[in-house]
Order: structure tokens, then C-alpha cells, then sequence
């Protein structure tokens, strides 16, 4: 189980269990230094600069209580998940490819069974058996075991889960009570150069401890629009997805997601203050619903704030206002420049969308603006997100005509008045893309979620059954040429090898 990223990110890969047995590299992880004691028999220096005398004062602090205090609450989550192909690709190489014996999970695919086995981590946050972890390690589960440290084995269900920011809450089915638990701490006071330690599964080597510091703070790695990653030189290896990022106090920072492939010390968390923000309606509604404003956004530097005559250098620039939208309705303009969301700054386009993001639907907001150089503050009711990736919790229908798309990799659905006027389409018909097989022929053509296709070999498009009518008819080996619009009436051509 793999945590898919972008093309042109391809060397992120999701910190998850591999297949072979790793040749492993021993190494002795540092620990924080304290300040030098005054003890007895202390050579002294320069004024106020003692210097400790015996080998023994000069150790390092030992990390051996924290570790202990927590170490029990961070569990194995085992998973075994039967990957939704679509019909057809599982006799497709690119099965095998991307869903068998490749390092992503401990089984790999058998000809008679297509289940995949793999292996992360996580952690319990209540008594009664509340674990957080990632999406993408119980992603398509068919069975979760939580295995804890003392050896203990429960069964395990989701309970709610958000794949834009890759965080899932999962319940023990067994009634337990007064298990070990940690507390999720903030993140925010977390500085660069601070401490941090890491437990994990790391290659199913169980409850292993791995030290660093934090390295970097709001990150984007192209997971997805809402990356604000934690980065650590903590070690963080493939088995360690799901599992805590502590600080010295012992509270969980992060959850443990994603390194950079073949890279050393380059690891990154989900930020424990943005999970408590989605932890109540994970729990309450089993998914995320986020604040949307409507718009189009890029960020505002120097130079475009001297030019727009701004008297600030850091903000996001509004550059499109979709029609309807709750952006539209509380009368903001193009080129408005947003500073701040409540009061609380706004540095730069992809901090605006995170923090729109968090706002709950129909909440108002107050909005501070430049526009024409003057500052003022514009209140806007926030609408609800559009489902462009698919990603909501119930699935739509697909029939049998779509069913045939899948032969490249796609799923459609077609475009409702609802979701084209909230996304910004100009058009009103069309195969809307909601989801894409990586490694798939759809893939290769570049082809995105939120894409909408209007027209294949110059013919238009009005529906998901007539783009899979072309799809099914497709001579194997042949080249579809499919013309996509993007939100806002952009539009770019794509090339489509049906296999």
C-alpha cells in the first residue's frame, strides 16, 4: 500500500512496508545535548564557561524515559486490501506493476489471489481504542489488525478518513477499555531545529525509535492542495506511515507519511494541529467537508506587490471569481489581494486555501483585502467544497457504458449543473474525470481528476456514456485525441493510447 504522488513527483514515495528483506545499516542516532552541569571538580574556563572534568559528565542525555512513556501506545496496523482495478486491468501488466511484487507490500499478487499485504503504523489517542494512522495504509481494506506493543492482537475498522491530507481514524471492534494512549500536541510551537522522535514499523521491524529534528516546517510535496508537511531528518523509512512524530514532552506533532526515494533524512508529517482540526467530523461523519470560496489564486511576491502599489510584499492574489460562487456573492474582484482570514495572516496562495479549507460550509468569514491599493475587510458566506476528486465517502453509480473507460485507467461521471457552476465550467456538458489509475494509459495522457473531457477525435462530448462509447470502440493500439477544459474555460488537448 502506496501512497501515490503526482507525476513529477515521482521520487516521493509514502512511508509504507516493502516486500524484500532490507539489508540493513546500523547507526547510532544522536540525542539533544543538554547544557553542561556545575559539578564538583569542574575546570573553569572563561567567566561563566564551566567545562566538565570526568568523560562521564560529558554524556549524552538518554532518550530511554521518554521512550518509555510512550512507546506503548504506537501500534502495527497489518492490512489486507483487494485493489479496486478496474474491469479488465487485472490481466493488465500494469497490474502486476503497480499492485504486485514491487516492494509495497509484504504479499504481493498470487495468480489465484489478488489480495495485497502490507504493513504500517500508528497510534491510540483513546482508552477505548481510537488509532490514528494514514489513509493510504488501510486504503481499500478488506481486514485491519492493530497489533500493540505487548504483544496483543484486536481487529480494526475505519472509522472515518480524509485522503487529501492522508490522515484516517480506525477503531478497535473488541471492547477494550484503559489502554495506553498519547496526546496530540501543537505543532505550531514546534521550531525548526527543535527535537523530534519517531516510532514506527519501519520495514516490520516493530517499535523501532528513530531521533531527529524538525528540519523545516509547511512543506508541499505535491501530495495534494492542502500540503503543510512537518519536515524531519528523524529517520523515517517504509513501514513508518501512520506512526507518531513526538516532541520532547512526549505529544504527537505529526503523523509520519511520506520520504523522498532514495534519499536520506528527508521525511515529512501531517501536522498534529491540522488532524485536530478534522478529528471531530472524521469521527462524528466519517469524512471531511471543507469551505470554499469560488475562486482563482496565485501568490502575491514583491514584485507584484510593487506594481499593484501595495504596501505588503506576502498575500494570494484573487486572478478568477467563479459565477454563483460565495466569492461572487460577497462582491469580490479580480485582483483583490487577501491578507488575512479572520484576523490570521495569509502569506501566500496555497496558506489561503488551506485555511479557507478548515472554515466550516455556511460559517461567515471576514475577509482582509487590498483592492486598488486601499485595505478593507469583506465578509463572505463559505460554501461547500465540490467533490472534484471523487474522493467522497459514497461512491457514484457507474454503469455499464462506464465501465468500458476503465479499459484506459479513467473513471467518468457526467457533468451536473450543480458541480459545473461551482467548479467555474464554462461549459455545461461534457465526461467529467473523477479518478485515475496510476501507471494507467489515462495517467500517461496526463489526464487529472477535475479534468472535463468536451470532445474525442473532434467530436463533442456531452456525456460519461458517450466518451466510454469511444473508449469501448477504440481499435486496440489507437491514439484518442481528447480536447479537456479546466475550470474557468481553459482548455488543452491530450493524447490517449488505448491498449
Amino acid at each position: 500500500m502506496t501512497h501515490t504522488l503526482p507525476p513529477f513527483r515521482r521520487k516521493l514515495v509514502a512511508a509504507v512496508l516493502v516486500l524484500a528483506s532490507p539489508t540493513l545499516a546500523l547507526a547510532q542516532a544522536p540525542a539533544p545535548q543538554p547544557s553542561a552541569p556545575k559539578t564538583q571538580g569542574a575546570v573553569s574556563g572563561q567567566a561563566g564557561n564551566l567545562q566538565p572534568a570526568t568523560r562521564e559528565a560529558q554524556s549524552l542525555a538518554s532518550l530511554a524515559p521518554l521512550v518509555d512513556s510512550v512507546k506503548s501506545a504506537v501500534v502495527n496496523v497489518d492490512v489486507q486490501a483487494k485493489p479496486q482495478l478496474p474491469e479488465g486491468m487485472e490481466d493488465n501488466p500494469l497490474f502486476d506493476k503497480f499492485f504486485g511484487g514491487n516492494g509495497r507490500g509484504r504479499g504481493g499478487r498470487s495468480e489465484r489471489e489478488q489480495i495485497r499485504q502490507g504493513a504500517g503504523s500508528g497510534f491510540i489517542i483513546d482508552p477505548k481504542g481510537l488509532v490514528l494512522t494514514n489513509n493510504h495504509v488501510i486504503e481499500d481494506a478488506v481486514t485491519i489488525t492493530i497489533r500493540l506493543d505487548d504483544g496483543r492482537s484486536f481487529t480494526g475498522e475505519v472509522v472515518g478518513r480524509d485522503p487529501l491530507t492522508d490522515v484516517a481514524v480506525v477503531k478497535i471492534k473488541e471492547k477494550v477499555d484503559q489502554l495506553p494512549t498519547v496526546k496530540l500536541g501543537d505543532s505550531d510551537a514546534v521550531r525548526v531545529g527543535d527535537w523530534v522522535l519517531a516510532i514506527g514499523n519501519p520495514f516490520g521491524l516493530a517499535s523501532s525509535v528513530s531521533v531527529g529534528i524538525l528540519s523545516a516546517r509547511a512543506r508541499e510535496i505535491g501530495a495534494s492542495v492542502y500540503d503543510d508537511f512537518l519536515q524531519t531528518d528523524a529517520a523515517i523509512n517504509p513501514g513508518n506511515s501512520g506512526g507518531p512524530l513526538f516532541n520532547m514532552k512526549g505529544e504527537v506533532v505529526g503523523i509520519n507519511t511520506a520520504i523522498v526515494g532514495g534519499g536520506t533524512g528527508i521525511g515529512f508529517s501531517v501536522p498534529s494541529n491540522l488532524i485536530k482540526a478534522l478529528l471531530p467530523q472524521l469521527e462524528k461523519e466519517g469524512a471531511v467537508t471543507r469551505g470554499w470560496l469560488g475562486v482563482g489564486i496565485q501568490p502575491l511576491t514583491r514584485e507584484l506587490g510593487q506594481a499593484l502599489k501595495l504596501p505588503v510584499s506576502e498575500g494570494a492574489i484573487l486572478t478568477q471569481i467563479t459565477p454563483d460562487s460565495p466569492a461572487a456573492k460577497a462582491g469580490l474582484k479580480p485582483d483583490d489581494v487577501v491578507v488575512a482570514v479572520d484576523g490570521k495572516q495569509v502569506r501566500s496562495d496555497s496558506d489561503l486555501t488551506r485555511t479557507v479549507a478548515l472554515k466550516k460550509p455556511n460559517s461567515v468569514a471576514t475577509l482582509s483585502l487590498y483592492r486598488d491599493g486601499k485595505k478593507q475587510d469583506v465578509k463572505v458566506t463559505m460554501g461547500t467544497r465540490p467533490d472534484l476528486e471523487g474522493l467522497s465517502k459514497k461512491k457514484p453509480e457507474v454503469s455499464d457504458e462506464q465501465d468500458s473507460s476503465r479499459r484506459v485507467g479513467v473513471s467518468l461521471q457526467d457533468l451536473d449543473a450543480r458541480t459545473a457552476s461551482q467548479a467555474g465550467f464554462t461549459e455545461r456538458a461534457g465526461a467529467l474525470v473523477t479518478d485515475i489509475i496510476p501507471g494507467s494509459p489515462a495517467d500517461r495522457a496526463q489526464l487529472t481528476p477535475g479534468m472535463l473531457v468536451v470532445e474525442a477525435n473532434k467530436k463533442p462530448i456531452a456525456s460519461a456514456k458517450e466518451l466510454a462509447a469511444v473508449i469501448r470502440a477504440a481499435p486496440k493500439g489507437s491514439t484518442l485525441l481528447l480536447r479537456v477544459a479546466g475550470p474557468g474555460g481553459g482548455r488543452l488537448l491530450r493524447a490517449l493510447t488505448v491498449p
